[in-house]
């Protein structure tokens, strides 16, 4: 036997030994496979193969097999059994055995037919949860919806023209009267355009929040731009009364508690008071519209609530309630915070100790010293030094070099602590029903669980809407630790997806594992033929500032491995719409999942010419 025909021997009785493992674990997962959707059944089968493969080293015999050209099982995600049976014919050709794949024994459970291959199913279920998309690439494009949408279907109109195919209703955010006016202007600009554009609606979860902290002074500052010599470039404009966006819409407002005084002044005339620190200032009229008054000044002003202006004519106008400025506490490295129960707002210290309230009353039953908490998106990195049924006091581990401000209403990770609550809230039950009668897909929120999964199931099959497609975010260490008995839980259902919730994962588990995290979720995901919505933060800068970062245009381009792309809401949303189309078509010739497409390229000229 030659060196070859060894290695091709050897190589074959793992690839047998690694079947046999898959087999095993399809016996032990009979009753789940059995339990999901008829049409979902050889997808969990190939979820199972594919999970059993992974829990097994097989990174040497990778290499074994690349050094024998033949696949080395990187690619074999869609279809995991049909991948190992053509190598192991392979092997048996090279180690000069005889050409006979072992039999999978039957699992006495019915499969849906026809067998097709993977991709297809993916691709099935695809067009089946997020709509036929609008040619050009595979990707479909989802858009988180602002406020403005209920009010102004030409921007929706407009959303749908640039390549728009999901559109995304925060439930967190607006209500039911808002989110009725969103739907009919995306239904009505599907229907005008000829396209197929869904709607998706996220219930918003459980809610783990820093409490309020006291206001501060009610006092409203505004200044001059001025240049590096501290010359006035810019004088600081600002409304008293009523403001008239088509003369100024980005200059502050102070309101004035006498309609009469503002309607009685004139441009160029001077107006003075007294500010808040007691410094004379001098206010010269802009506009004078009637019900409010356009004034610059070249100096700084601290308006408050209950200061009284001067007009020329000795006429004396009052300012009226402004709102008090947000208060925030600047803790360090080493510095101790303490959350409570208590949700009374709490005054904004100085030094430490800092307390403030925490949302979600189950950490203070669940969380454990020794734990970590991060607060406000990771700004503030903490560790648990004691837990009691009133506190939970921590240390600053990592706050940056300046600090970082602890401020209200901020999210709280517990990303080692294993809390006792379920996903759907009080406030998302009473939601849902509006959701499965306007929505196309609910998007669960904090999903852990195989039971938060059949919680929510079990809520729609109480409403009777089967045709309300389900997604599950992922975005706690948690959920994707139980992602694949999550996914045998959510194919018992029509139509299924995962969103891949990067920024709250990225907090949970950290910068350093999200790109692998991610990576296995799409691994996981394309496995069980079950689309992907890649989301957070993609052209998070171009929506917001109408200019892109070069790295976030390489994120947006990695994207297209999933099988929709969100955006999130900004004022140059269109336009980012747009540039992600274009970036998804590029890529569409280039690669497909885990595979490079060749096409031609016309970047290089023929060489030797």
């Amino acid at each position: 036997m030659s060196v070859s025909s060894e290695a091709a021997a050897d190589a074959l009785d793992r690839v047998l030994a690694l079947l046999d493992v898959v087999v095993a674990a399809r016996r032990a997962a009979v009753a789940e496979i059995a339990g999901v959707r008829l049409r979902h059944r050889r997808s969990a089968l190939n979820l199972v193969d594919y999970v059993a493969v992974r829990s097994q080293d097989v990174r040497e015999l990778q290499r074994d097999l690349s050094a024998l050209g033949l696949s080395s099982l990187g690619r074999m995600e869609a279809g995991v059994t049909a991948h190992l049976l053509n190598v192991v014919r392979a092997l048996q050709a090279l180690a000069g055995r005889p050409l006979a794949a072992p039999e999978l024994p039957g699992l006495g459970i019915e499969l849906d037919e026809p067998s097709r291959p993977g991709p297809e199913t993916l691709g099935r279920n695809t067009t089946a949860l997020l709509g036929t998309g609008h040619g050009g690439h595979h990707a479909r494009i989802m858009v988180t919806f602002p406020s403005e949408a209920a009010r102004d279907r030409r921007l929706v109109e407009s959303m749908v023209r640039a390549g728009m195919d999901v559109a995304r209703i925060n439930c967190a955010h607006d209500g039911p009267e808002q989110w009725s006016a969103m739907i009919d202007h995306v239904r009505a600009a599907a229907q005008k355009l000829d396209r197929d554009v869904r709607v998706a609606m996220d219930l918003a979860g459980p809610k783990l929040r820093t409490g309020p902290i006291e206001p501060g002074p009610r006092v409203e500052k505004i200044k001059p731009v001025r240049d590096a010599t501290g010359h006035v470039v810019v004088p600081a404009r600002l409304w008293l009364g009523e403001p008239d966006p088509a003369l100024d819409d980005d200059a502050p407002v102070v309101p004035v508690v006498e309609p009469a005084w503002t309607a009685g002044r004139t441009p160029g005339e001077r107006l003075r008071l007294k500010d808040a620190r007691g410094s004379g200032r001098t206010l010269r009229v802009l506009e004078a519209t009637g019900p409010g008054v356009l004034v610059e000044c070249s100096k700084t002003v601290y308006f408050a609530t209950g200061l009284v202006v001067e007009a020329e004519d000795g006429a004396l106008g009052t300012l009226g309630e402004l709102p008090a400025v947000e208060q925030s506490m600047r803790v360090r490295n080493g510095d101790t915070v303490v959350l409570t129960r208590d949700l009374t707002p709490v005054p904004a210290r100085g030094t430490s100790p800092f307390r403030i309230g925490c949302s979600l009353p189950q950490a203070f039953t669940d969380a454990r010293p020794g734990q970590a908490v991060w607060i406000d998106d990771g700004k503030i990195r903490c560790r648990i030094r004691s837990v009691d049924p009133e506190q939970i006091e921590l240390e600053v581990l990592a706050a940056g070099p300046d600090g970082a401000k602890l401020r209200a209403e901020k999210g709280i990770n517990l990303p080692d602590t294993a809390l006792s609550i379920s996903a759907l809230t009080a406030e998302d039950r009473e939601y849902l029903p509006f959701v499965a009668e306007h929505a196309d897909i609910v998007n669960m929120s904090f999903v852990r669980s195989r039971e938060d999964v059949a919680d929510l199931l079990a809520e729609l099959e109480a409403i009777g809407n089967h045709a309300l497609d389900v997604t599950l975010k992922i975005e706690t260490v948690g959920g994707f630790e139980a992602l694949p008995v999550m996914l045998l839980e959510a194919m018992r259902w029509e139509d299924v997806g995962v969103m891949i919730a990067r920024g709250d994962l990225a907090v949970e588990a950290g910068f350093e594992r999200l790109a692998e995290v991610q990576e296995e979720i799409l691994w996981l995901c394309e496995a069980a033929h079950v689309p992907v919505i890649w989301a957070t933060q993609v052209l998070e800068s171009l929506a917001k500032s109408g200019l892109p970062s070069r790295a976030e245009v390489t994120d947006a381009a990695a994207g297209h491995r999933a099988e929709c792309v969100m955006l999130n809401k900004g004022p140059f949303v269109v336009d980012a719409i747009e540039a992600l189309d274009d970036i998804l078509g590029r890529m569409e010739g280039h690669a497909h999942k885990k595979s490079d497409m060749l096409r031609r390229l016309n970047a290089w000229g023929p060489l030797g010419g």
